[in-house]
Order: structure tokens, then C-alpha cells, then sequence
């Protein structure tokens, strides 16, 4: 028997049947339970190749490999459904109230020695005001357009 071979015990071929033909699962789901009852390799399985399921199910052979390794090693469920996504950042680097004083600040008079407001000067200018701890020029940027509003 092969290492990375899989082999389907009745009750867990039933049950990737029910998911297929109920077709109430996610898509995905449905697609991750056909792939394994065709990559079975059991005496009931069919027991496709990599290139056959490609071409019959339109994955690509990294998406078998995975669902392989996933069923081998942490079981059906977690073969079957999508992993959690890890927590991402604050998408949001300026608050509401620090929106407004940006746009306060973008609606004073320039500095002495410059003509207007640049998103660079800006950006320091705000930094230096702690009204942000740290910020980027496209985040000024992206507040100020979003307001209609240029630095000049």
C-alpha cells in the first residue's frame, strides 16, 4: 500500500455521499468530498489519478494533493471544510475623529515655506500632532479623496 494512499471506511463513504447528493454543503465542501471518494484507493474506490480528477472536476493537482494530505492527517472534517482564517490587523489606521482632524488640518494654511498642503507634509504633520501614532501616505491619501478633497 502506498504511504499517501487513502482508504475509506463504509460509514465515512456514505457520509461524503449524503454531503454530494443533499448539495446543501458549501460548494466547496461538495467539491472536496467528490475529489475523495475518486482519490479512494480502497477495494471500493475508484482510485483516480491526480490528472483524471483535474480533469473532472476542474482542481488543480497542488488542491488533490492538499485535500489528500489534510484527509491523512487531521481527518475527514478538516479535509471536507475550510481551515479558520487567521486574525488580520485593524483594517482601519484613522478613526472617524482622527479623520476630521486631518481634514481640520488639511483645511488650515500651508506651513511658511510651502505654498500648499502636500500628502508627505501632511502625513509628518500628523504624526508630529499625535493624532495617529503612525501612519502612511496612502492612508492620508485615501481619507483626503474620499472626503473630495486635495492638499492644495
Amino acid at each position: 500500500m502506498k504511504k499517501n494512499s487513502i482508504e475509506l471506511t463504509q460509514e465515512q463513504r456514505l457520509h461524503l455521499e449524503e454531503v454530494i447528493s443533499k448539495g446543501s454543503a458549501p460548494a466547496r465542501m461538495i467539491q472536496h468530498a467528490q475529489v475523495l471518494l475518486k482519490i479512494e484507493s480502497g477495494k471500493d474506490g475508484p482510485n483516480w489519478s491526480d490528472g483524471q480528477i483535474k480533469e473532472a472536476f476542474g482542481v488543480s493537482p497542488a488542491t488533490v494533493w492538499r485535500i489528500r494530505r489534510r484527509f491523512l492527517e487531521q481527518g475527514m472534517d478538516d479535509a471536507l471544510k475550510r481551515r479558520p482564517q487567521p486574525e488580520r490587523p485593524q483594517k482601519r489606521k484613522i478613526t472617524g475623529k482622527q479623520e476630521a482632524q486631518l481634514i481640520a488640518l488639511a483645511c488650515t494654511e500651508a506651513p511658511t515655506g510651502h505654498a500648499r498642503w502636500s500628502i508627505r507634509l501632511l502625513t509628518k504633520r500628523v504624526i508630529e500632532l499625535e493624532i495617529v501614532e503612525d501612519v502612511g501616505r496612502e492612508t492620508i491619501r485615501l481619507v483626503l479623496k474620499k472626503m473630495s478633497l486635495s492638499p492644495g
